[in-house]
């Protein structure tokens, strides 16, 4: 299990996250596709062209979402309960197909449980960043994880 468990976390504990991915054409139209969002930033290149990006522009729910995903194997994977929540989110730079996207995750905050003894709340603020290490996706995220069962 990769995962750190409730008790094993300090305020101020900072991960870089190994894997990062390359957002490919392919990712951002299934991604876009799949939610039903029909943008024309995103799906039709003529009007991205005609845009002050100029080109496609990845869908930012798929930015935060990849995000979140990158941070998981060393943060909750085996440990979560559940994920109370998400706040703060911002999305500062644009990403682009062929951006390389990596991600760092520091506790901002440890809880208690009131309702669950075995297990409390981190809450993690995620940062992700391009291959210039531009800031493109930010956000706090709430989770109830388990506690260490010696």
């Amino acid at each position: 299990m990769a995962g750190r468990f409730f008790d094993e976390w300090t305020i101020g504990d900072t991960l870089t996250h190994d894997i990062r991915r390359t957002v490919t054409e392919t990712d951002n139209l299934l991604f876009t596709v799949m939610t039903h969002n029909p943008q024309p930033l995103h799906l039709d290149i003529e009007a991205a062209k005609a845009s002050e990006f100029g080109q496609i522009l990845v869908n930012g729910t798929f930015t935060f979402s990849l995000m979140v995903g990158l941070s998981v194997g060393d943060t909750t994977l085996g440990t979560l309960v559940a994920n109370l929540g998400y706040d703060k989110l911002v999305m500062p730079k644009p990403v682009f197909i062929g951006d390389t996207l990596r991600a760092e995750s520091e506790v901002i905050g440890l809880k208690e449980s009131k309702s669950r003894p075995n297990a409390g709340i981190v809450t993690f603020l995620h940062r992700c960043l391009n291959q210039r290490d531009e800031l493109v996706c930010q956000c706090e995220r709430s989770t109830l994880v388990k506690k260490r069962t010696d």
